[in-house]
């Protein structure tokens, strides 16, 4: 289909037609150009009065004509090869330009996000002869040609036309610096030169010199290809502190990695408002996208919540696969896991999660099924998948009731046998299951990773008794760990184990001290903790992880938690006090009841 891109308002049937003979000329497959076909687009520039662009393959073949510049008609990212960073795309743009000038910033940065073979810009200038018939044509008065380079080989590879290019207009002209020194893309750029020097280019020498260079790059990198190669973007709303941004950004960070992606660079953007159709602005969307071309991204997690049309309109115009926070959890959910309540908890969030981000998952999601008895009016595979997802979710949620009567079974047995209990509660990764080993020899998994623990463990516990010398004996149950804005669904999924918290006669608040974030860690536990139906029994606040801070950490925790207890886990330093004070929250929580 000869379709011309751009904005064609106002344009008489004979100049489209013109422009769609375009779709029928070829060029020699070892040739960037020719002379002829160079001189008849600048004719229809100039008739036009427009920029033209004309997108040609390694065959030769005119695969897309666009009026307007190389920004203004790139391809889109989902419609471009995906060869990896050590190719280019195989696509060669030969663009027009009405003023004598050089190719601007704009549209390099366009030939890097489309990883383009070349980007030739011909400066088209007044009428050069009469056509027949009338109406006045231009020529191509200069030319420039760019192309990309590897960030360290730029000379070793520069063709004979732009090798000095330092010389002339200078190669990675104008790109940015981005966050934390992003490594921008390299361009060469020639100086001016003719048509006849231009046609003796060959494309072939160039590509195959700089796709070795990007290979020689590309694996000295040792990428990873199992492992997500992740870009974080974050968004700085006036309701943030930079310290309080700063943190959780670290923390999408840790969940990355703890999900076995590896982050390859972070970018933040401040607004006063989320942009509704992308979450950051239309020039941030390019500047992610050119990022993620240039350090082989393929997934960008963004630190907010994403609506499904956010996430299709981004994945659009970035080029590749685009999760929200909630989403990582949900993954890290998902691979820790190891009982059948936990994973049937996990399925059952991740399908809701799922359900209204169905719609623009492909074209397969919205075509009829295919087969007899499937043609014709019906349902779309869209709608047969949603139904299917809400039957699912009804199952499960079937069985997470039951879960929790059968919890709630148990936790009646216990309390007829006048056992008190107590819940391990606190921030992922504070340390809540080495404690539960420390105090109870038990064998809990644990690790430094963030929500190493999904399934919760209860132990028994003996410990002095507040007011004589019997021993007594409790349960302690360790947790999920909470999260800074921990998903509803999660919240919702996970209610039959976070029972467990609001069951219990008392409340062991672990908090890491270790951590920079501390007191906003204390602060959003006891936000989760205010949201439950239930209002949880009293916590005694334990801060852990004592030998891995200085004095003055020490001395702030203590003055803002006088009542508070000061423990190591891992080194058992302070749990006899903690017994101790164990003792006495049991004695206040069960004289309460």
């Amino acid at each position: 289909m000869e379709t011309i891109f751009g904005n064609l308002q106002g344009f008489k049937s004979s100049q489209l037609k013109q422009l769609q003979r375009l779709y029928h000329q070829r060029i020699p497959g070892d040739r960037i150009t020719t002379p002829e076909f160079s001189q008849r687009l600048a004719a229809i520039s100039s008739e036009i009065n427009q920029p033209v662009c004309a997108y040609i393959n390694r065959r030769g073949q005119v695969i897309r004509v666009g009026v307007g510049t190389p920004r203004q008609t790139q391809i889109p990212p989902l419609e471009l090869p995906r060869y990896g960073a050590e190719r280019l795309s195989g696509i060669r743009c030969i663009a027009t330009h009405l003023k004598p000038e050089p190719p601007n910033e704009v549209a390099l940065t366009a030939m890097a996000m489309q990883r383009l073979d070349a980007l030739v810009m011909l400066n088209v200038t007044g009428s050069g002869f009469q056509r027949r018939g009338g109406g006045a044509t231009g020529y191509v008065k200069e030319a420039y040609l760019a192309h990309l380079t590897p960030q360290d080989s730029r000379d070793l590879i520069a063709s004979p036309a732009t090798k000095k290019v330092s010389d002339n207009f200078s190669s990675n002209n104008g790109a940015k610096e981005q966050d934390n020194n992003v490594p921008s893309p390299s361009w060469s750029v020639s100086p001016p030169m003719s048509l006849d020097m231009l046609s003796q280019q060959d494309l072939i020498d160039l590509v195959e010199a700089l796709e070795a260079e990007f290979r020689r790059e590309f694996v000295a990198q040792e990428v990873d290809t199992d492992q997500d190669r992740v870009l974080i973007v974050g968004v700085q709303t006036d309701n943030m502190t930079p310290q309080q941004f700063q943190d959780t950004l670290e923390e999408l960070g840790r969940l990355v990695d703890t999900a076995g992606g590896e982050v390859l660079q972070m970018m933040r953007q401040k607004r006063s408002r989320i942009h509704p159709q992308t979450l950051v602005g239309e020039g941030k969307v390019q500047e992610i996208a050119l990022v993620a071309q240039t350090l082989g991204v393929n997934l960008v997690v963004f630190d907010h919540d994403l609506s499904p049309a956010q996430i299709r309109n981004l994945e659009s115009q970035i080029g590749v696969r685009v999760v929200d926070r909630t989403e990582v959890i949900l993954d890290i959910f998902a691979q820790r896991a190891q009982s059948r309540a936990g994973k049937l908890q996990v399925e059952l969030a991740q399908l809701e999660y799922m359900l209204p981000r169905l719609t623009g998952r492909g074209q397969a999601m919205s075509r009829l099924g295919g087969g007899i008895g499937t043609r014709g009016p019906g349902e779309t595979k869209l709608e047969t998948e949603r139904r299917a997802i809400g039957r699912r979710i009804a199952r499960l949620q079937q069985e997470v009731n039951q879960l929790q009567a059968h919890r709630d079974r148990l936790r009646q047995r216990r309390q007829h046998q006048e056992v008190p209990s107590v819940a391990l509660v606190g921030y992922t990764n504070a340390g809540k299951s080495t404690l539960l080993n420390a105090l109870t020899n038990a064998e809990v998994y644990t690790a430094d990773q963030l929500f190493a623990t999904l399934d919760p463990t209860t132990r028994r516990l003996v410990i002095p008794h507040a007011t004589n010398d019997e021993p007594q004996e409790i349960l302690l149950t360790d947790t999920v760990g909470f999260i800074h804005e921990l998903p509803a669904s999660l919240m919702d999924a996970f209610r039959a184990t976070l029972e467990e918290v609001t069951e219990a006669d008392a409340l062991i608040h672990l908090v890491d001290l270790s951590h920079p974030a501390w007191l906003s860690h204390i602060r959003a536990v006891r936000e989760i903790l205010a949201q439950m139906p239930v209002t949880p029994g009293p916590a005694l606040v334990v801060f852990n992880k004592i030998d891995q801070v200085n004095s003055d950490a020490l001395a702030l925790a203590q003055e803002e938690f006088p009542l508070a207890v000061f423990i190591s886990a891992s080194k058992r330093l302070g749990l006899e006090t903690l017994r101790q004070r164990l003792a006495q929250l049991i004695e206040y929580a069960t004289s309460c009841e």
